[in-house]
This record gives C-alpha cells, structure tokens and sequence, in this order.
C-alpha cells in the first residue's frame, strides 16, 4: 500500500483562498473535489491520503472530517487551529467531538513567511503544541528556512508531540542555496520525534524547468539527517500542479528520489511512516 501524506481540496464557492492571488495561481484557482483527487491517483500505486488544511477556518476543518468519514479514501486529516490562542486546545477538542472526528491526527498553523520569524517560538503556541501532545494530536511544521530556528525551540519544548515537518521546509531549490537550510535540518532532525515529508519540491524549484537532478542535494541531505525510518511521500496536489504536468509526475519524481531505497525502506517510506506519525490504524 501506498499513502500520499500531503494533499489539498477545496471549494471556491465556500470560501476564500487568499494564498492563491495573482496569475501565477490561475492553473490552481479550481475546485478540487475528492472525485478529481481519485482520478489522479489512479495508476500511481496510491490507495489512502492525508487530507491537509488549506484555509485558515475551523469550518474546512469541519468538512473535511466529514469527507473522511464518507471517503474510504482519506484516512486521516491534519486540521488548521491558530496555535497563538489560548482557546485553541478547547477548538481541537470540539474537533475531536464532532461528525468524523476520529479522523483527526495532526493540526497545523502557518508558520511560514509570518511576519513574526519566531511565531513558533512564541509561548503561547508552545503550550497549546504540548497539549495537542496530550491530546495524542501530530503538529505539522510549515515553515521557510527563516522561520526553522523558532521551530526547533518548539520542538525542543515539546518532547512528548510528534512533529512533522512539511515539504522539507520549503529551501530555496531555485537558487540553489543549502545554507543555512542545511545545518538547520540536521538540528531539527536530531530529535526523534520529529519526520519529515519529502514533499512541495517542484514548487521551490523552477517551475517550468526542472529536473530530478536539481533536488538530490536536498533529498539526500532529508535523507541523510531523518533517515529511512523518518521520511515519507506527500504530494502537495493540486499546489504540485503549478510545476508539474499531472499527479503521476509527482509520484515519479518521488520514486527517482527514493530509488536506491531496500524493499523494506521503500515501504517504510511509502506508508509504514506515514501511519506511525500520524497513529492511522484503518488501513
């Protein structure tokens, strides 16, 4: 079995995606229904997703876990709480009470590009990130380079949370800058409770000229710092089609990535890690 740790839907028509302003965002400012999301994966050898939130509303919060419930598809969902809020955990467990609420495993705010670098490091967001801890809620990490500094002072708070840290956190693949990308990875990823999504590649590099080539150096170094038993596939879709042809693309750049991988790490990366980081037991 494969599981895609990392995707989006959404439904223009009920809110607002402000992110998705400006030309560049045309090929993406569409609904995405859980219908397109399983033509996509048809022929990839992906069965089960991990719906992750795109708008910062507890309302597709909501929605989503009411998807999953009805979806055989979607086995888990990593919601959205404004982590800065005293009334958060208080949210997260209404989350947890409602319609589909099983299928809640992770929670994520957005940390990158915040105006505030060190918003992670704030205290507030470190003692709601220990009580989804207690809650046995995974958080997501979306992050730049600029904001991983505050992320490990979060992390470094909170043994007891699993983290997961998305698209590698976003290095500046185009440019081809490691550093300090590089030495804060591997800070972050002497923690063990933290795994990472080799996830949103094709979105840091040039979009319309790309090859896998120019993301080995990055890879490798995930690769390298969390080791086998610590990374996982996501695919950023439908964001991954603004440099991307199709979803398949995605997954192919994934299997290149991953190609030396044992049979035994293949597997760990392509569902065993998803399921343990996000404690998913209906597979």
């Amino acid at each position: 079995m494969r599981i895609d740790s990392h995707h989006h839907l959404w439904d223009l028509s009920a809110r607002d995606y402000d992110w998705m302003a400006g030309d560049q965002m045309a090929p993406i400012r569409r609904n995405f229904a859980i219908a397109d999301l399983e033509s996509a994966i048809a022929g990839t050898g992906i069965e089960r997703t991990v719906f992750v939130q795109a708008s910062m509303t507890h309302e597709e919060t909501y929605e989503a876990l009411v998807l999953a419930e009805q979806s055989p598809t979607i086995v888990a969902v990593v919601g959205w709480l404004d982590v800065d809020s005293p009334a958060s955990l208080a949210e997260c467990e209404k989350y947890l009470a409602a319609k589909g609420g099983s299928y809640l495993k992770g929670i994520r705010d957005i940390a990158q590009d915040h105006p505030d670098s060190n918003y992670l490091a704030r205290p507030q967001v470190i003692k709601t990130v220990q009580g989804l801890g207690k809650l046995d809620i995974t958080y997501d990490i979306l992050t730049k380079t600029p904001e991983l500094k505050a992320a490990i002072e979060l992390v470094r708070a909170c043994p007891d949370t699993r983290f997961v840290l998305d698209h590698i956190s976003k290095p500046y693949i185009s440019r081809q800058e490691l550093e300090p990308w590089k030495s804060l990875i591997t800070e972050l990823a002497s923690f063990e409770n933290v795994s990472c999504k080799i996830s949103g590649l094709v979105t840091e590099a040039n979009w319309k000229d790309w090859e896998v080539s120019d993301f080995t150096p990055y890879t490798d170094h995930i690769i390298d710092s969390f080791s086998t038993s610590r990374i996982m596939f996501g695919s950023d879709w439908p964001v991954a089609l603004l440099a991307a042809n199709s979803y398949s693309q995605v997954v192919g750049l994934a299997e290149k990535v991953t190609v030396g991988f044992s049979d035994s790490e293949k597997e760990a990366f392509w569902a065993l890690n998803v399921a343990r980081s996000y404690k998913i037991t209906n597979l």
